[in-house]
């Protein structure tokens, strides 16, 4: 073969390897993992529009933040999705959350629930734990029955709480708990006096379940760009710049932010970051203001990036903190019981925060929980000791403590049956007791009853 050929031959086979890596390289596969709104909401569409043009597949992985934030930052994942930012701890150190949609946090029931409007401070209050019925706030009597994402760095429950709260680790009186915002949408429709927190873009449309207005206003579309709605928030893709396919992983973010990736968002009922400058530009009196409204403080914890990112190229977002400025509230003799241990992969999370009431007419601390009930005042134990203190005691003070030991050891005390669907924070409640009191009388080890189970319940 003359060596013209030969050359010829061998420059047309590299040449085509070269455009088969090329090619390859621009159809790379990634993983997506993330919570289920952001899935549903952006990413679903967007991937169907990426591929088809031309870019490679994207593996999705729907479960919750957590869990896709774990998997960007250890390779396993290429993409997370998240309905918060970066909450500054060292888990999410190193990763890069670019917002690319405004959705509106929603409270949702029943549809069958008569219940259609609540105000900023009812919300606050049913998490709270101040607000247990529905009568309360112009429905049937019957209890609330309060549904959260059992996570507490959930991405919805997490913006939510730091709305109302100030701050996103929030406690709250919500006993019943899933592991992402669709089993919780799925038990809602089911249960006539449910309540929780989920997305627009995730229930819009659904006839089983009733979105509330908040102080009259209906959340949609058009009131969350316009932030007549109160409640919203960016959704995000979080990336890791040291990953293998950090390149590619950049593109499909920019993708999402291009005009084909903001026609996807629209459809699904999404409003484009970037076409929500009006709301970074009020996101700051907005929050001041719901918080002065029910009574709470910001803490130091990030809320949200303060300008979009520029586009097609979108950098990488900085999460603004404002610090705390409020004084501690007195928390003396404040004791707490945990009701369900976080799960292992989250035992960095915090949720130390309380929220603070000024006004002199809304109480204090007692019963604000999720998983844990906290109350003031010490637990008054079964028996207390005679004894005399030193050499100064005499015969009253013998008898007074006499009297207080009768006192102690006379209170009444009752059978209660346990009910089907009932917990031991449930009945605490109930009773106007603690869950460490009824532990105790019942000499039981954890907080798990039975139906049909009799406990010993005393007085106060």
């Amino acid at each position: 073969m003359p060596v013209r050929i030969t050359r010829l031959l061998t420059a047309a086979l590299i040449g085509a390897g070269l455009s088969t890596a090329v090619l390859a390289a621009a159809t790379q596969s990634l993983t997506w993992r993330g919570d289920v709104v952001t899935a549903n909401g952006v990413v679903k569409g967007v991937a169907k529009a990426w591929q088809s043009s031309g870019h490679g597949s994207v593996q999705i992985q729907p479960f919750n933040t957590a869990s896709g934030l774990d998997a960007v930052a250890g390779g396993s994942a290429d993409i997370a999705g998240s309905a918060r930012p970066s909450s500054g701890s060292a888990e999410d150190s190193g990763l890069t959350f670019t917002p690319v949609a405004w959705d509106g946090l929603v409270l949702i029931t029943g549809s069958g629930n008569p219940v259609s409007n609540l105000t900023l401070q009812q919300v606050h209050d049913i998490y709270y734990g101040r607000i247990t019925n529905w009568k309360a706030v112009g429905g049937n009597d019957a209890p609330i029955d309060v549904f959260a994402v059992a996570s507490p760095g959930d991405g919805v429950e997490f913006s939510l709480r730091k709305l109302l709260f100030g701050r996103g680790s929030q406690p709250v009186a919500a006993p019943r708990l899933y592991v992402n915002t669709t089993q919780l949408e799925q038990s809602v429709a089911l249960d006539p006096r449910g309540f929780g927190v989920t997305t627009l873009s995730s229930v819009a449309g659904n006839p089983k379940i009733k979105m509330l207005r908040i102080d009259g206003t209906a959340p949609s579309v058009s009131s969350v760009a316009s932030g007549a709605y109160p409640l919203f928030a960016p959704l995000y893709l979080v990336t890791n710049p040291s990953s293998p396919n950090a390149a590619q992983a950049k593109a499909f973010v920019d993708f999402a932010l291009s005009d084909k990736g903001a026609a996807t968002l629209r459809s699904h009922s999404l409003v484009p970051y970037d076409a929500g400058t009006t709301l970074i530009a009020m996101d700051a009196s907005r929050r001041s203001r719901i918080l002065a409204e029910v009574g709470a403080h910001a803490s130091a914890e990030p809320t949200q990036i303060a300008s979009a990112p520029s586009r097609p190229a979108a950098a990488p977002s900085i999460a603004a903190a404002r610090p705390a400025t409020p004084a501690t509230p007195t928390l003396a003799k404040v004791s707490g019981s945990v009701l369900t241990p976080p799960p292992s992969s989250l035992k960095g999370v915090r949720g130390e925060a309380f929220t603070q009431m000024t006004a002199p007419d809304r109480g204090s601390f007692a019963k604000v929980t999720s998983d844990a009930y906290v109350s003031h005042g010490k637990i008054v134990m079964a028996k207390a000791s005679t004894k005399s203190a030193g050499k100064t005691s005499n015969a009253a003070s013998k008898a007074e403590g006499k009297k207080r030991v009768a006192s102690v050891d006379s209170k009444p005390a009752r059978s209660y049956r346990v009910a089907a669907g009932e917990t031991l924070y449930s009945i605490a409640r109930k009773h106007g007791v603690d869950v460490a009191q009824i532990r105790s009388w019942n000499h039981l080890k954890d907080n798990t009853v039975r139906t049909g189970q009799m406990l010993r319940i005393e007085s106060r």
